[in-house]
């Protein structure tokens, strides 16, 4: 700290004296020294020393640890609240439950942003299927999002529709009015050999460490035929409920998808894919029929009994409630104001997103990067921080149906990029091509975004998303926290969640990386993700390591560096084949990536 000081003291000393001598400068000399000092500190050189402040750390850890209030919050927010679809009577709850708590712990302008349109508001009121011949059992299911309702409880011949193409839709034509339809294929439910739970190794993390190249990089998934898999599945599906829907079918059950952990477990996995119409949520392209999806060891048992002729008789009542056909989607705000006068401006914010789907209570995802981020804010309050950045949170909505309650901050605030010309509307947003990238005055002053995503797993490190320039800055941070068990800088880019969102125009945007805990084998978007599977120390230990990284981000004097300026427009040049190289490639071979 002491030598930090001295050599910005010296600094100083050096500047003062230079500015005598300015008159002895060339006109080029006078032009260099302009240009630098033109250049913004995030694109600028960076100190070599962080100026840490170890007391602060301190106070911030005994804080996080003896007075915690993220238990609490969680309770409020999964039991109190519970499943937050967006656009749900749910979610407004959550979203005023935020507001008003940001407001109760010290934080000012707590308000909701209106990001627009998101569709119909939908809630399940009750979803219960049981069979009634040829033996009688409860069957475990749950609405599939934005189903409509049965008209109470209806009962029908059950009927499994084995469709591998269109042609297959006419054994069944004419044969459907009335009847509960299986449709999707029963899968296998392999033992369980590995456990469900899973924090990482040191090995493990040394490995995110390094950059993976040649064969680090194969098995990625070829994008090109999944897209043509899924508008195949969507023709198919489209096509036989346009035939249910004429005929008059009673229901749809689909079978649960695997969770990634190999068997079923008897977990109900209830998210986009139980979903039979891509944007469900819009009238336009909403499902007319009742639908709901089911724990796949009993769906199974049906496929399987219908598939040997046995007869099968059931009862299903699906309770749900519209809203409103256009309900709009709204992100909570709120924030502790800078006080530096040359930096206040600058802002720095955390977040995470609030909504969830509708199986579980939404403990995990995201209730859990939520309250942490409130948590992080609330020990800065209690310690009575006046920053010199502005600190601001933001809990989003619409993160699980595209992350557009992000999206449509950074439309707001930050940048627009130009809607490129002839895109094809079946080709999913992230993979569309982009034209320039129009930044705002607010653009220039957001300093860095930090988020949390990945369950109630404690802090372990951060990914840069490829910002060679901020890894020294964050290795220095974290030293102080390796008994913490955070001890890992990775460079690669991490997907899925709302740092993508800032990442895309260029500003430092980033995802901590957590320990995994059985958030992807047993949470993540199932009926399990409740507040049973929060684990406090995890998340007190999450809160106290985000709320030094704003800290420490909101006193630095330089702003955080940045990587270079998104150019998309430029991207399907870079993709062309080089002519009289590989003339009829539509890509350089791998390994052989250019760049601009």
């Amino acid at each position: 700290m002491t030598f930090v000081r001295t050599v910005a003291r010296w600094s100083c000393y050096t500047a003062a004296i230079a500015s005598l001598t300015v008159p002895s400068f060339s006109a080029d000399k006078k032009k260099e020294v302009a240009a630098a000092a033109a250049v913004p500190s995030y694109y600028g050189a960076q100190p070599s020393t962080e100026d840490i402040d170890l007391t602060m750390y301190s106070r911030i850890r005994e804080e996080g640890f003896k007075h915690s209030h993220v238990m609490q919050f969680a309770g409020a927010l999964s039991d109190g609240i519970g499943p937050r679809l967006t656009g749900s009577p749910n979610m407004a709850k959550a979203n005023a439950w935020t507001k008003d708590t940001l407001t109760a712990i010290g934080l000012e302008n707590a308000h909701l942003e209106d990001w627009g349109e998101f569709g119909m508001g939908w809630q399940q009121i009750n979803t219960w299927v049981r069979m009634v011949t040829p033996d009688a059992e409860p069957l475990w299911a749950q609405a599939a999002p934005w189903s409509p309702a049965t008209k109470g409880a209806v009962s029908g011949e059950a009927v499994f529709l084995d469709l591998q193409d269109a042609k297959d839709l006419e054994k069944y034509k004419g044969k459907l009015g009335g009847k509960i339809v299986l449709l999707g294929t029963p899968r296998a439910t392999p033992d369980v050999v590995e456990p469900l739970f899973h924090r990482y190794t040191t090995e493990e993390l040394a490995e995110m460490e390094t950059y993976p190249t040649g064969a680090g990089r194969a098995g990625a998934p070829n994008i090109q035929q999944l897209l043509a898999d899924r508008a195949r599945l969507a023709a198919l599906r489209a096509a036989a409920l346009k035939m249910m829907a004429e005929e008059g079918v009673a229901a749809v059950l689909t079978p649960s998808r695997d969770g990634g952990n190999g068997g079923g477990t008897g977990i109900i996995f209830d998210d986009n894919g139980a979903n039979l119409s891509r944007n469900a949520q819009v009238k336009a392209s909403a499902v007319t029929i009742p639908n709901a999806v089911m724990m796949i060891e009993h769906y199974n048992r049906l496929a399987r009994m219908l598939q040997n002729h046995v007869p099968v008789t059931l009862e299903i009542n699906i309770d749900t409630k519209f809203t409103g056909d256009h309900e709009h989607g709204f992100n909570t705000v709120a924030e502790i104001p800078g006080t530096d006068p040359k930096l206040k401006d600058q802002v720095v914010m955390v977040g995470g997103h609030l909504d969830s789907w509708i199986s579980g209570t939404g403990a995990t995802d995201n209730g859990a990067g939520s309250v942490v981020a409130m948590e992080a804010v609330r020990i800065l309050k209690a310690l009575g921080v006046k920053p010199k950045r502005t600190i601001r949170i933001a809990l989003w909505s619409g993160e699980e149906q595209g992350l557009f309650g992000s999206q449509g901050y950074i439309k707001s605030h930050f940048g627009t990029f130009a809607e490129p010309k002839d895109v094809d509307p079946n080709t999913p947003a992230f993979l569309r091509a982009r034209g320039a990238l129009t930044t705002t005055k607010e653009w220039e002053t957001l300093d860095a975004y930090y988020n949390l995503d990945n369950g109630t797993g404690k802090v372990r490190g951060i990914y840069t998303q490829e910002n060679y320039a901020i890894a020294p800055i964050f290795e220095q941070w974290i030293a102080p926290l390796k008994d913490l068990g955070v001890s890992t800088i990775s460079f690669r880019n991490t997907g899925g969640t709302d740092h993508l969102s800032y990442d895309a125009v260029g500003l430092p945007g980033f995802q901590y990386i957590q320990d995994p805990m059985d958030y992807e084998t047993r949470t993540h978007h199932s009926d399990m993700d409740t507040y049973d599977r929060l684990h406090p120390l995890d998340l007190e230990q999450a809160a106290i390591v985000e709320a030094i990284f704003l800290y420490n981000t909101s006193e630095r004097e330089a702003m955080m560096p940045r990587k270079p300026f998104p150019h998309p427009e430029n991207e399907q040049k870079l993709a062309a084949p080089i002519p009289g190289i590989y003339p009829n490639a539509t890509a350089a071979p791998a390994g052989e990536r250019r760049r601009p």
